[in-house]
């Protein structure tokens, strides 16, 4: 059955010179890629979909769909400032109402969704990892398209922004170099930056003036400098987050010298070992380790530097906020760490959380991961107050003050809040996407902010406390009603030339979870069919079903070098029991629909 795509209507366009829409773009191939630039899924799949639009520059047309998950997002200056940080080269419809994405059923972050030269709808996908999915089907549509006088190859309508000239360029992460390296380094009071717009770590003197560059990297985003004793055994003075390069790095200050510690730069994918890493945001040196905020599949994991040994040290895969034993806590895209004593705090930015993990109190007994503010996936705000009552709205950044409070790098509220004593309160408003902070001993001592979109570092008092703004929000998606007795269907077709291949072991996986967990009285846990039969309590009536899937598929020719691939997908759907409600919730993870 042939669907005609939907127009595209929003507030207004980005990267291109005039607005866009399906009618006018008849004539080429158009891939909708629904994001939104909190979502690291979103991020690797702008990254992987670049070799696709390289390969078919004249017969195909990107076209970014920003439909924002969280209320700053909903900014335009913020989606402004989001299209340059990440590169974006493509035009981005500005969609901060959800209007095009309720148009298209999009039910996740990521979707992808390919229209045809002629305008109808001819595949979709959720998740990343479908790269290689959408260049299989230009492979063959193409041809036929071109055979039929259907496809009218033409020029790219991406117009670049103009980009201003700046010392940094959307800062993430800074140290204070100690004295022993800055007497012969560089100046007293210098400060390391992971400057990840240029793609440098660089140093900066007491008056903000750059005075090292270090190339090499790929968006970094976290430093951790190693103790004197560890660096001169192992060779390198800093460990670095390097972002997109899907690795940590080791930096010696005196030469600039970058060797690659752990990753291979190619992201990882389920079924992969530690010899790759997915999005390491943040390092920090603790209980005689690197810890590692493996953002890209919400994980802590460790780095020994003098054995070289890469372990998962908390984590389980799965997305959410869940505390208890570290080897089965969830987490989602920690993107700060901040060591303190038998205690490391995290900030953990799409649960809009404070939490902590604690070393195990003897030996052999496990780590533990509490939560100190923030209750889940899609509440969020900006209030003081008591930990069970205050919100944050995305943090990046943490660190540890000399009284033991925790400073909180409250990005998406531009704020730095402060949490002691099972309070939180706020120390400053009005910054430009605060993403890491410091405490500098300099000038008696004061916190020091990296304001990431301002492209500066920033001096905050400490007793200059403000009222906070005090906003509460739930992320609001379409309610499907759906009935009591629910059959879940996770559609997914190999790309052409591949097959589901089962010769190693079943090549999908489901996991069910529900918000609240009564909400499922049948289906919940983890299995290998992706259609499964769920029982909901009519007595709860509504909450939200939390669906993780994955499939492999592989070249139908088979053998030593048959290519594989993983597509994954989480999804959070909120549903209402009703008695009229659908008895099938279909949910696509990918593959062409005529």
């Amino acid at each position: 059955m042939h669907v005609r795509a939907p127009e595209l209507t929003g507030r207004g366009w980005l990267n291109t010179a005039a607005p866009l829409s399906i009618r006018d773009l008849r004539g080429r191939f158009v891939l909708l890629d629904f994001w939104t630039f909190c979502c690291i899924n979103c991020l690797h799949v702008l990254d992987e979909l670049r070799p696709v639009e390289e390969q078919y520059a004249e017969e195909l047309v990107v076209v970014g769909v920003h439909s924002p998950k969280f209320v700053h997002e909903a900014d335009p200056d913020a989606l402004v400032a989001a299209v340059e940080r990440y590169a974006v080269h493509h035009p981005v419809l500005d969609d901060p109402e959800l209007t095009t994405w309720q148009a298209y059923t999009a039910r996740a972050w990521p979707t992808l969704v390919l229209v045809d030269p002629e305008g109808y709808v001819v595949a979709q996908y959720a998740g990343e990892g479908h790269a290689h999915a959408i260049a299989s089907l230009l492979e063959e549509l193409v041809p036929q398209h071109r055979e039929r006088g259907t496809l009218q190859p033409g020029d790219s309508p991406y117009v670049p922004p103009v980009v201003e000239p700046s010392d940094l360029r959307f800062p993430a992460k800074a140290v204070p170099l100690p004295s022993s390296l800055t007497l012969s380094l560089a100046p007293s009071g210098s400060v390391l930056v992971a400057d990840a717009g240029h793609d440098e770590v660089v140093v900066l003197d007491l008056e903000g003036a750059v005075v090292r560059r270090f190339g090499g990297f790929r968006e970094p985003n976290g430093l951790c400098l190693l103790p004197s004793e560890i660096a001169e055994r192992v060779g390198y003075d800093v460990v670095v987050a390097d972002t997109v390069g899907h690795r940590i790095a080791g930096l010696v200050l005196a030469t600039g010298e970058v060797s690659t510690l752990a990753g291979d730069g190619t992201q990882w994918m389920q079924g992969d070992g530690t010899e790759r890493l997915s999005s390491p945001w943040d390092v920090a040196w603790w209980q005689g380790r690197v810890w590692i905020a493996m953002a890209g599949i919400h994980q802590l994991w460790t780095y020994d530097p003098v054995t070289g040994a890469v372990e998962v040290a908390a984590g389980t895969l799965n997305e959410g906020l869940l505390d208890g034993p570290a080897t089965t806590a969830w987490f989602a895209q920690t993107s700060g760490l901040a060591p303190d004593g038998d205690r490391m705090w995290l900030a953990d930015s799409e649960t809009s959380s404070l939490r902590w993990i604690e070393a195990p109190v003897s030996d052999g007994g496990p780590a533990v991961v509490r939560t100190a503010v923030g209750t889940g996936l899609f509440d969020f705000g900006f209030r003081d107050g008591p930990a069970a009552d205050a919100l944050l709205q995305h943090p990046l950044g943490v660190a540890v003050l000399p009284d033991g409070s925790v400073a909180v790098a409250d990005t998406y509220n531009g704020a730095v809040r402060r949490f002691a004593d099972g309070e939180l309160t706020t120390l400053a408003v009005d910054l430009a996407e605060p993403s890491g902070l410091y405490w500098s001993e300099e000038d008696g001592g004061g916190l020091v902010v990296v304001e990431s979109a301002g492209h500066r570092l920033t001096r905050v008092p400490l007793d200059a406390g403000v009222a906070a703004v005090d906003f509460s929000h739930t992320t609001q998606r379409p309610v499907t009603d759906v009935a009591a007795r629910l059959v879940l269907d996770i559609s997914f077709t190999p790309p052409p030339g591949q097959k589901v291949d089962d010769r190693f072991g079943p090549p999908s996986q489901l996991l069910v979870t529900a918000t609240p967990p009564a909400l499922l009285r049948e289906g919940e846990g983890r299995g290998t069919d992706l259609r499964r039969e769920l029982v909901l309590d009519p007595a709860v009536g509504d909450g939200v079903l939390h669906v993780a899937a994955r499939a492999a598929s592989c070249d139908e020719g088979g053998g030593d070098g048959a290519a594989c691939h993983m597509h994954q997908q989480d999804w959070g759907v909120p549903v209402q029991i009703s008695a009229d409600g659908v008895g099938v919730l279909d949910l696509p993870l990918g593959g062409a629909t005529t």
